[in-house]
């Protein structure tokens, strides 16, 4: 059936009064349906007419019909209001059920037709999905019966895949709070503290000129490359010899070195050097050079990512009236780190290092597991209108 034969227009068109409020909605994109997206009053808007929604109502996005902007009006919803560009239709009773019709709108096949209706060569030129293409659609319907079974098998089946997804989630954050115990655990004896510029031999930052990026030039890093026990060069930008020599004349970064963020919201996470690379780095990083016979390298890492080391960052920067995002030189030298013999930094490496080795062994397959969760919803509805469901 052509759509234009089992939907009809709303035609519940609003002269914006002055002195009304009106909720506004908008529509999200891949099939997740309309949301409340402002509340204004009438001299808030330039639009001189609204139209009002009602539950069960199909609504879509004419500017973003190609992403999947598509879904119907919850009761939540009920009577709040749309500009012209959110076309807003009622099936004909019984002939079609709006969430078949949702739920249709989530294949592939049928955003890629929809997309090739929305004619032009870029995103910018793109045209908006208009009403004609939209009605001249063609939908596989059943009768309304089968309709609502495939709809109730279709939302059994989703909330089977959102548990398993909830569980996989929760399953990730357990993990997350076992390697932060197990990694807090070692570091809570009753080992002497020194200070962290008593354990180093430098601590530095990068260059605190603004880069001037260029396409053939010397490799930058910057706070991005680093994650807690990820050292990640392989994307970068280039920078001029000028920049590259304002940072290595500070240091030379060389294996063995570990790299601190020291901005931003991922403050003190912290990796080995563990390849021979030469970059030139940021002042978002900070550059330490621990002192082979006080601390190993990978003890340092492990401590400055447990819960004690983050913990230790975050008060240096939030007890001295500094910014929560900024850690200087000073307050970092000044940490205290529990340092005991080099054979037990070395046995406690080997432990962590293992756990670790586990958790990202999980981590691996909770991803694979992911991927074939997402793939099954697409899976699903390919069957459902082939009738195979």
């Amino acid at each position: 059936m052509r759509l234009g034969e089992v939907l009809k227009s709303t035609g519940r068109g609003e002269s914006v009064d002055p002195t009304k409020t009106y909720r506004l909605l908008g529509v999200r994109l891949d099939g997740l349906g309309s949301f409340l997206r402002e509340t204004v009053t009438g001299v808030q808007t330039s639009a001189s007419k609204l139209f009002r929604v009602s539950k069960g109502d199909f609504i879509y996005s004419r500017l973003f019909a190609c992403r999947g902007a598509f879904g119907v009006i919850s009761q939540k919803l009920d009577g709040c209001f749309v500009s012209g560009e959110f076309p807003t239709y009622v099936p004909v009773p019984g002939r079609i059920d709006v969430d078949y019709l949702k739920y249709w709108f989530r294949l592939p096949t049928v955003i890629a037709s929809v997309d090739a209706d929305c004619a032009g060569s870029t995103p910018l030129t793109r045209n908006r999905f208009k009403e004609n293409f939209f009605l001249a659609l063609e939908i596989p319907l059943p009768p309304i019966s089968e309709q609502r079974r495939i709809v109730t098998r279709i939302e059994d089946l989703a909330t089977q895949i959102a548990e398993a997804c909830g569980l996989r989630e929760n399953a990730s954050e357990q993990v997350e709070a076992l390697v932060a115990r197990a990694s807090g655990s070692h570091f809570v004896q009753d080992f002497p503290k020194i200070r962290l510029a008593d354990a180093c031999s430098l601590i530095t930052d990068g260059t605190h000129q603004t880069p001037r990026y260029i396409e053939d030039g010397h490799v930058f890093l910057s706070a991005q490359n680093v994650k807690p026990f990820r050292f990640m060069p392989d994307k970068f930008r280039r920078v001029s010899l000028e920049d590259y020599r304002s940072c290595v004349a500070r240091v030379k970064p060389r294996i063995g070195d570990v790299l601190m963020t020291r901005v931003g919201a991922g403050i003190g996470e912290a990796a080995a050097i563990d390849r021979e690379i030469d970059f030139a780095f940021y002042v978002s990083l900070a550059l330490l050079r621990p002192i082979p016979e006080t601390v190993s390298p990978n003890y340092l890492v492990h401590w400055l990512n447990s819960p004690d080391g983050r913990a230790n960052t975050r008060r240096q920067t939030l007890g001295r009236g500094h910014s929560q995002g900024n850690l200087n030189l000073k307050l970092l030298r000044d940490i205290q780190v529990p340092v005991p013999a080099i054979y037990e930094q070395n046995r406690i490496v080997a432990e962590l290092d293992g756990l670790q080795g586990e958790v990202d062994a999980l981590k691996q397959l909770q991803q694979e597991t992911s991927k074939q969760l997402n793939a099954l919803l697409p899976s699903i509805l390919d069957k459902a209108f082939k009738g195979e469901l």
